[in-house]
């Protein structure tokens, strides 16, 4: 051995690494209904609780400065009064003045300044800072007050100013130049007022949404109720039970589901009825073959001449061969009616003349057999339909296999596709037939609708059958939309006047250009 080659596997260790189970993909847990619309619901009002603290604090602030910057214009206005009237040193000696010092407005005072042109202090606090504003062109009679925020001894203030021209000394003829006046004022009180309204409403909240939550969480359980009444009533249902759902006890929002659980429900009843009447059927329709050979096994049996045995095991190939036809037919109809409607059947683009064709030659070698004389009639353009090929494989299938086994020896079968179009109202809609004509006995006008019952025969026609052929036909085009019609062969003839099968299929408008040429 050498030395790259793997370590012998054991027997037992080689045969438990067969049979051991692939690993379980680890199960993915069920979304909750509940718990995401509750996300929904929760996570947006989580997430702006703090954005409305923030505007909470800034409208706060605003509605907390507006009377300490109305009470501070009014210093001001109080001030530059004084100075306009009486100048700048009578102004801060005047009564009015130090009655405003006396009794400070709301949020105190901070200080007073007057500042000449130049920006020398007249009166008041130097350590004031000045605002950043030039006087006026024209000082008129109304005070314009500008605003601002600064610090002062390590603290926020907030300034009013305003540019004021003192009155002329008597014998001055020149005018004297403007004055700037300001007051200040802490920030400390307007701060701590809207830190007071914002606690005052934000502190409740810390209970309202608490509540808030568990109200939410309580009506959203309420809300939903309904589904788990219906999930109850869906799972207490027996196995057997395909009775529709009420819709008028579930909410509008599941209206729709609930519809299509009934459709689901509808279309599983259908199935199983189908798939109960196939198993009928068919145990009702193979008693009797199957009695017929056993009987003649028995009889077969019981022969000693050779002759006599050849001629019972020939009834027993043939009741075989019927036997195996029946069960063919069987299955034909039970995967007809099983494909689930139209919407599942018919999906495929296709020509029509290749199932036509396949079909006649699988069955001309039957047909010769009898000596029929067969005939095939087709254009050379394609015949461009919407359908599943296995189903218009089996609907020509029986078709023609009826016609060749209800046309006696000499008789003639045709096979026929052509293109046409709607009458009245459909004359633009284009159509492809397929005609099945045979001259044999025919089926008489008042049977002609009961032949395509399951099982149903025409009773002295000469011929043996399982009555499932037009069945099976009526399906598959009922599946395709196509219609059907029974017509006489040759309407003049009392006897011998055939017969005329025409389905007509809802053709497809451009569908050649899709399709490959006949030499293709």
């Amino acid at each position: 051995m050498s030395p790259v080659d793997p370590a012998p596997v054991p027997a037992a260790d080689a045969a438990a690494v067969a049979i051991a189970p692939p690993r379980e993909r680890k199960r993915r847990r069920p979304r909750s209904l509940f718990g995401e619309i509750l996300d929904w619901m929760l996570a947006p009002m989580l997430l702006m609780w703090p954005l409305s603290i923030g505007i909470t604090y800034m409208v706060a602030q605003a509605i907390s400065a507006k009377p300490y910057d109305q009470a501070l214009e009014r210093v001001l206005g109080v001030l530059t009064d004084e100075v306009r009237l009486h100048g700048v040193v009578a102004a801060a000696q005047s009564p009015a003045w130090r009655q405003i010092q006396q009794r400070p407005p709301i949020g105190g005072l901070g200080g007073y300044q007057i500042r000449s042109l130049a920006g020398r202090v007249l009166a008041g606090d130097p350590a004031l800072p000045a605002a950043a504003t030039l006087p006026p062109a024209h000082l008129g009679g109304a005070v314009v007050v500008t605003w601002g925020d600064a610090a002062l001894r390590g603290g926020d203030i907030r300034l009013a100013s305003a540019w004021v021209r003192p009155p002329r000394p008597q014998g001055h003829g020149a005018a004297v130049p403007p004055v700037l006046v300001q007051v200040a004022q802490s920030t400390q009180a307007r701060t701590r007022l809207a830190h007071d309204i914002v606690q005052g409403v934000i502190l409740p909240q810390f209970v309202v949404v608490p509540i808030f939550i568990l109200l939410v969480w309580f009506g959203l359980g309420q809300g939903i109720a309904p589904l788990n009444d219906v999930q109850a009533r869906i799972r207490g249902r027996r196995a057997d039970d395909l009775s529709p759902i009420d819709e008028h006890d579930a909410p509008e929002e599941i209206a729709p589901l609930v519809d299509s659980i009934n459709d689901l429900l509808r279309r599983l009843q259908q199935s199983l009825q189908t798939q109960k009447r196939f198993v009928a059927d068919a145990a009702h329709q193979m008693k009797t073959p199957l009695a017929g050979l056993r009987m003649q096994a028995e009889l077969a049996q019981r022969q000693t001449d050779p002759e006599e045995l050849r001629a019972s095991l020939r009834q027993i190939g043939r009741g075989v061969e019927r036997t195996t036809r029946l069960v063919n037919q069987l299955l034909a109809l039970a995967r007809a009616e099983n494909q689930g409607g139209a919407a599942r059947a018919v999906h495929e683009l296709l020509d029509l003349r290749q199932p036509a064709s396949e079909v006649l030659q699988e069955l001309a070698a039957l047909a010769f057999d009898k000596g029929l004389e067969v005939e095939f009639d087709s254009p050379p353009l394609p015949l461009a339909v919407r359908g599943n090929p296995l189903l218009l494989h089996e609907l020509v299938k029986n078709l023609l296999d009826n016609a060749i086994a209800y046309t006696p020896s000499g008789g003639s079968v045709a096979l026929r596709l052509r293109a046409t179009t709607g009458e009245g109202l459909r004359a633009a809609e284009p159509l492809v037939e397929l005609v099945v004509e045979d001259s044999g006995p025919g089926i008489p006008p008042a049977e002609r609708a009961l032949v395509f019952e399951p099982f149903y025969r025409i009773l002295d026609n000469g011929s043996e059958g399982s009555g499932l052929g037009l069945a099976i036909v009526r399906e598959i085009a009922r599946q395709h939309g196509a219609e059907i019609r029974l017509d006489h062969l040759h309407p003049q003839r009392e006897k011998d006047r055939g017969l005329r099968v025409t389905v007509r299929f809802p053709g497809v408008r451009g569908g050649q250009r899709l399709l490959p040429g006949p030499n293709s």
